[in-house]
């Protein structure tokens, strides 16, 4: 499979590299995609890639025999279970816009990944499922978009099955989100009935017709008014007439409302059939916004022109099963990155060369030479960096951290095999590393038996599956009565050890978490250690 990506040339000259910066910047629309799990994400992604033509068939988790699975989901838990469990990042052009699209788990229990590719993006594309409307992990992760300030397009998909009414989903949007629904599509036939959409701008019908079962690029017929109205009778005028009622009540597109994130434009959709993924492309091109100034640690926007910065915002690895190697996905925030070129690591200030370089598309990969503000770039085997890190070039910069969010689920990771400590002990630190887990350890445990610490449960059963597939090392999870973690502040933090349902803990850089069974057990702390100051962890998602 081809990857299509257009990185462009700088020139020579000083003054002509910093405006070919500004004007490579102003091509790129990097967004994630957001939603509750079975919404169509992973099938919207690949009908988008389909679209922009990058691939030859999109495919689909639960599909016919005949269509193979979404190529997004390029782990085999995914693929085995129909979810999407790791970040993917693809890259491609349309309409001479060059597209970084980071597709997100969208279950609840994988939230911080889908925190850190927020924290990336410069817009999100929230899918709704027609017949569900908007449901809890959609509103946690609008949450997210929300407090970082994000522009929020909303896809209302699957509307060829049945479903919700038109109306009462775009008063969910309203209601739910604070939002103001903007339609720039409406579907003619209800839900489950999906014939095409009407442009109110325009008045113009947009009729869709699948191609060999939806994997292929729908075929469409543009009509005028008489056309669509001769053509579709009674459903043309009711959308017509549905339309322009909520055109009338929250007014026409602003397209500083919705940079801004008071609005939000709608648009319906089928991606599983491609209906309604062009107007979606053409909504990104046109109204998304470009990558701009980036916001640094001290709250200085850096420009796009300035000297190469970048922050990793993830970390993967197992994708080369031949190397065994792993990625950080690093967003370009200013200047240009070349292949091979030195940068400096933030954190620590040392050095690092990129003779590594690709854009990573499921486990395809292609060697990029230059990526400019906007790009997603993977560095390959860059083992010193985690995920926050700041890179630059000349000018020294450091972004906002990304947080990790307080663990609620708590389980002890011991090998099967004594005769496999080896292999366990390098699989843990390679997941800890990532980000998959928190590994949370101590000195009565010892290295043997380490604490996991999860946010949603199901983060254990992928750190026993990718240790067993990618270590050769099976595990054994014991549950731990912890609910609740905070960081310790304390001269010596061993004296809440004394506290019964209490334990503490400590990262790998040593920094002490105590643990506690529930509520009452932490409301203990001001009464028995008095001198202990316990701080929350992170953020959250809820």
């Amino acid at each position: 499979m081809a990857l299509h990506h257009e990185a462009g040339s700088a020139s020579p000259a000083a003054e002509d590299v910093g405006s070919n910066v500004v004007r490579e910047a102003s091509r790129r629309r990097t967004f994630a995609v957001i939603s509750h799990p079975d919404a169509g994400k992973s099938t919207l992604t690949e009908a988008l890639a389909l679209h922009a033509h990058v691939i030859e068939e999109a495919g689909a988790t639960h599909g016919k025999s005949n269509r193979r699975s979404t190529v997004s989901d390029w782990m085999q838990m995914e693929q085995e279970r129909g979810i999407s469990i790791s970040s993917a990042a693809l890259q491609f052009t349309y309409r001479d816009t060059v597209f970084n699209l980071l597709d997100t788990p969208g279950h609840a229990d994988f939230s911080e990944d889908t925190y850190r590719v927020l924290a990336a993006v410069d817009c999100a594309v929230m899918l709704v499922d027609a017949a569900k409307g908007l449901e809890t992990q959609t509103l946690k992760l609008f949450d997210v978009c929300r407090r970082r300030g994000l522009p929020v397009i909303t896809v209302i998909n699957k509307w060829d099955r049945p479903g919700k009414d038109a109306l009462e989903l775009i008063d969910e949007v309203q209601q739910r989100t604070g939002r103001v629904p903007v339609a720039l599509n409406w579907p003619v036939g209800l839900s489950g009935d999906f014939r095409g959409t009407l442009d109110p701008r325009t008045r113009t019908y947009t009729r869709y017709r699948r191609v060999s079962a939806g994997a292929a690029v729908a075929e469409a017929d543009v009509l005028g008014p008489g056309e669509a109205a001769a053509l579709e009778g009674e459903a043309w005028t009711e959308a017509l007439e549905t339309a322009e009622l909520v055109a009338e009540g929250n007014g026409d597109f602003d397209a500083e409302a919705f940079l801004a994130a008071k609005a939000t434009p709608v648009l319906f959709a089928a991606a599983a059939l491609n209906f309604g993924v062009a107007t979606l492309l053409d909504v990104l091109v046109d109204l998304a916004p470009p990558a701009g100034p980036r916001v640094d640690a001290d709250g200085t926007p850096r420009p796009v022109g300035a000297p190469f910065s970048g922050f990793v915002f993830k970390l993967q690895a197992g994708m080369d099963r031949a190397h065994r190697d792993h990625v950080a996905f690093l967003r370009v925030c200013s200047g240009v990155f070349h292949r091979g070129m030195v940068l400096t690591h933030a954190a620590t200030g040392k050095p690092f060369a990129t003779k590594y370089a690709h854009h990573v598309f499921g486990r395809d990969r292609e060697t990029v030479e230059t990526a400019f503000p906007g790009d997603v770039v993977g560095l390959v085997n860059a083992s010193a960096l985690r995920a926050g890190d700041s890179v630059y070039a000349g000018n020294p910069v450091v972004f906002p951290p990304i947080p990790h969010f307080s663990p609620e689920h708590f389980q002890v990771a011991r090998a099967v095999d004594a005769g496999r400590a080896k292999q366990f002990r390098r699989g843990i630190v390679q997941l800890e590393h990532e980000g998959v887990i928190q590994v949370l350890r101590s000195e009565t445990r010892g290295d043997q038996a380490p604490v996991l610490a999860a946010v949603g449960p199901m983060q254990f059963e992928v750190v026993a599956d990718r240790m067993a597939r990618e270590f050769g090392a099976q595990v054994r999870l014991e549950p731990l009565p912890y609910t609740l973690a905070r960081r310790v502040l304390a001269p010596d933090p061993e004296v809440l050890n004394r506290i019964p349902g209490t334990e503490v803990l400590r990262r790998a850089g040593g920094e002490p978490i105590a643990v506690f069974a529930d509520k009452w057990k932490l409301g203990r702390v001001a009464t028995h250690a008095p001198e202990v100051t316990l701080e929350p962890i992170g953020g959250t998602l809820g």
